[in-house]
């Protein structure tokens, strides 16, 4: 028997550097390196067409590994874990279930079936204590916490940049989506600089356009003049992941104005702190797991673009609040290296069956 074989999204042949694809291969090269590739197996979910082939794989799998580690987006949730749950009655492997976002306990609520399959697997690892404290209270007792993690390279504190100077430059480093807060921000960008007759802000944001927000992202970059060199609002693309923290790190703060109210711990703070630049963001469900408010970064009230708008205010005012975070932010980002992360997933022993 085998170690492990894991099941996600890896979008094998495409360049997709969307949050649930980043951290499913993070994992599954993090288990290698531990276990050796001759240990480890890799199921890709992504494509719909793809899910029957799936399917099939995932009754082969039965056959010759001792952990199955599941890590499906919400759709792909529905079919494989009772899927697997199914087949876990004649086999009796160790099923575990890595959670990427913070939506999984309001999918349950229309989901009964789901949630008696996860009741059946041997762990399901959360990134925050608000969804282990929500899983909980829905009677579940194989909870454990994996933060999202980043094989990154932190930034050290002899290069962390304090001269910054009008216009401050913010960055958005997520997927380009309207859900993400990309034009709210830049519309808070835009008042304040034209209410001050100067450029306060620059905005520069990075990330891959999701393909249904296309339209959105033309009228966007046309409404902003995005694309002329003169604008204080640019779109720059996107970059691979072992150049964020170089990247990232000649910024004045990240700014994390998301919508989505159920996020887990977002990718993007994490290559912040390791910039050693401090975070300005929305204060989704779970916050105040991943941002030390007022010591890694700031919150604002969930969707309440005013509170943004006289934060950024105050900042530019006073913008040594802001100097003052980056050495906290460099000591949390050792939180999320994929070393200390994967050591806390309970494997079975190939020796044991």
């Amino acid at each position: 028997m085998k170690k492990v074989v894991i099941i996600g999204a890896f979008a094998n042949g495409y360049n997709l550097l969307q949050g649930q694809t980043v951290k499913t291969k993070i994992i599954a090269d993090e288990i290698e390196k531990k276990y050796g590739s001759k240990q480890v197996g890799r199921i890709d979910t992504y494509g719909t067409l793809n899910h029957i082939i799936c399917l099939f794989k995932c009754v082969l799998a039965f056959f010759r590994y001792n952990n199955i580690i599941m890590m499906p987006g919400i759709n792909g949730l529905k079919i494989f874990g009772p899927w697997l749950d199914l087949w876990n009655k004649i086999f009796h492997r160790r099923l575990h279930y890595i959670v990427i976002g913070g939506w999984l306990d309001n999918c349950l609520d229309d989901n009964p079936k789901l949630e008696r399959a996860l009741h059946n697997f041997y762990e399901i690892y959360v990134e925050t204590q608000t969804m282990r404290t929500a899983l909980q209270k829905r009677g579940f007792s194989n909870i454990s916490i994996l933060p999202n993690c980043k094989n990154l390279k932190i930034l050290k504190k002899d290069d962390l940049n304090y001269t910054y100077a009008e216009p401050y430059r913010l960055v958005t480093f997520s997927r380009v989506t309207p859900l993400k807060g990309i034009e709210d921000i830049s519309r808070i960008v835009t008042e304040i600089n034209q209410e001050n007759g100067r450029r306060v802000f620059e905005l520069d944001i990075y990330g891959q356009v999701d393909v249904k927000d296309t339209d959105w992202f033309y009228k966007f970059s046309n409404n902003y003049h995005i694309t002329e060199k003169t604008s204080f609002i640019k779109y720059k693309g996107f970059i691979p992941f072992d150049k964020s923290v170089e990247i990232l790190s000649g910024y004045f703060s990240l700014i994390f104005p998301t919508r989505y109210y159920t996020e887990g711990i977002p990718g993007t703070i994490i290559d912040a702190y390791a910039a050693g630049i401090p975070v300005i963001s929305a204060k989704w469900e779970s916050f105040a797991d991943v941002v030390d408010d007022g010591i890694t970064g700031m919150g604002f009230e969930f969707e309440n673009w005013e509170e943004l708008k006289n934060l950024l205010l105050n900042i530019a005012n006073n913008p040594k609040i802001v100097y003052h975070k980056k050495l906290a932010c460099l000591k949390r980002a050792k939180d999320f290296l994929p070393y200390e992360v994967i050591s806390q997933i309970n494997l079975k022993e190939t020796r044991n069956l």
